[in-house]
């Protein structure tokens, strides 16, 4: 990931935040490169059901879509794919940067307020690592490390809204869209939902 962010225990958490935690870590994993054999055995090799997905909703179904995809895996496919969708020596056909897709505030101006918010976490961008603190990948390692932190749920709904919110979704729509995606196509459905729940549950607490 592109945010230098502990990895606090997660071992005191409860099952539920612990899958949120682990949902944000899987999510930013994949918008940030492309699936090695060893995640994709990983997801592949996880059961019928996941802690904090309703057995009935759409989260177990798109988890389960991405677990299938996982286990019939071409590895130089997903590579291919995943360059073909994110990275060009030009424009990239998607933006894996939030700012953007969000409306309401100049990308450069978010940005600053981005990087205003991380310093007073005490988080900062990895060394070596080029890409701007509002990549999608980096601000889920930045709600991973809140959930693991056992951070206040009002602070976890403050950065959600502020910098995740207002252009995920139309980020995972993009996605979607994309000519190039089959695997991806999965990614973001399963991002998209996941992103709809945690706004509709941050919306209970207020």
């Amino acid at each position: 990931m592109n945010i230098d962010s502990p990895r606090p225990d997660p071992g005191h958490l409860p099952g539920e935040e612990a899958a949120r935690a682990n949902f944000y870590a899987l999510i930013g994993r994949l918008f940030y490169d492309f699936p090695d054999a060893g995640l994709l055995v990983a997801i592949g090799g996880v059961g019928e059901n996941v802690s904090g997905a309703d057995e009935s909703g759409a989260l177990l179904q798109t988890w389960r879509r991405l677990r299938d995809a996982c286990r019939s895996a071409d590895t130089g496919a997903f590579e291919q794919e995943y360059v073909a969708l994110f990275i060009s020596t030009g424009r990239a056909l998607v933006s894996p940067y939030i700012s953007g897709y969000a409306g309401g505030m100049a990308g450069d101006k978010r940005v600053v307020r981005l990087r205003q918010q991380l310093e007073e976490m005490g988080l900062t961008r990895r060394d070596a690592i080029f890409e701007v603190e509002d990549h999608i990948s980096g601000l889920c390692d930045v709600m991973r490390f809140l959930i693991e932190s056992n951070q206040p749920i009002a602070a976890q709904k403050r950065f959600f809204d502020e910098f995740i919110h207002p252009g995920a979704i139309v980020l995972c729509d993009a996605v979607e869209s994309a000519e190039p995606a089959v695997f991806y196509k999965i990614v973001a459905r399963f991002a998209r939902v996941f992103f709809e729940l945690e706004n509709s549950a941050f919306a209970m607490e207020t």
